[in-house]
This record gives C-alpha cells, sequence and structure tokens, in this order.
C-alpha cells in the first residue's frame, strides 16, 4: 500500500490522520473523564490537542460545548483528507478505506487476526 503513493503524501496522511485521531480520542475519553483528569491518557489527549483546538478557536462556532469542540476540529483533518489530498494528487474521489493510515492498518489486522490465523 505505501508504495501507491509517493513518499511526502503517506507522511502529510499519517500526521493528519494521528493529529485527528487523537482528537477523536480526546473527545471519546471525555465522555467518562474530566478534561482536568489525572489519568495519563487524558492529561495526554489535552496537552497534544489543545494547541490545536486553540489554532481552530477563530473559526470554532460559539454555539457548541465544549466537549465536542475537539470533534469539530477533527471534522476539518477529515475533511483534508478525505477531499483536499485526492484533489491535489488528482484524483476524483478515494473512496472507502482509502486513507493510507487506516488501511494499513486494517491490512495489519486482517494479516494478524484475519481468518486461517
Amino acid at each position: 500500500m505505501i508504495f501507491i503513493h509517493p513518499l511526502w503524501v503517506i507522511v502529510i496522511d499519517y500526521v493528519l490522520g494521528v493529529i485527528m485521531w487523537t482528537l477523536i480520542g480526546r473527545v471519546a475519553m471525555g465522555i467518562f473523564l474530566r478534561e482536568d483528569s489525572s489519568f495519563f491518557f487524558m492529561r495526554f489527549f489535552v496537552r497534544v490537542t489543545d494547541p490545536i483546538i486553540k489554532l481552530f478557536r477563530p473559526i470554532t462556532p460559539g454555539f457548541l460545548i465544549q466537549p465536542l469542540v475537539p470533534l469539530f476540529v477533527a471534522w476539518f483533518f477529515f475533511m483534508i483528507r478525505f477531499y483536499f489530498m485526492p484533489w491535489l494528487l488528482g484524483y476524483s474521489v478515494m473512496g472507502m478505506l482509502s486513507f493510507p493510515l487506516e488501511s494499513d492498518i486494517s491490512i495489519w489486522l486482517y494479516q494478524t487476526f484475519g481468518p486461517g490465523r
């Protein structure tokens, strides 16, 4: 999979994907824990994602409740990965599981836990 796209595309997608999933992870952890929790995973998610959320603050609608703001910001990263990156590469649409990060993870999961293992 990694050789289908140029290396710079893979690197950009992996970085954007990790940021997107970290923001989603913060929202998911926020369902169970307060933002100021002492649990180390929550502290990590808050510390890593706060600068990104602050960067997007000027375009974040004021009516959003605070726990959903990271999900709103993650949506931007999804949109960049799903629409802007394929356009940049000259594709019309890439389709389901075409993100290199998620595609590589799904291939690894299938090879590790798939039929015949």
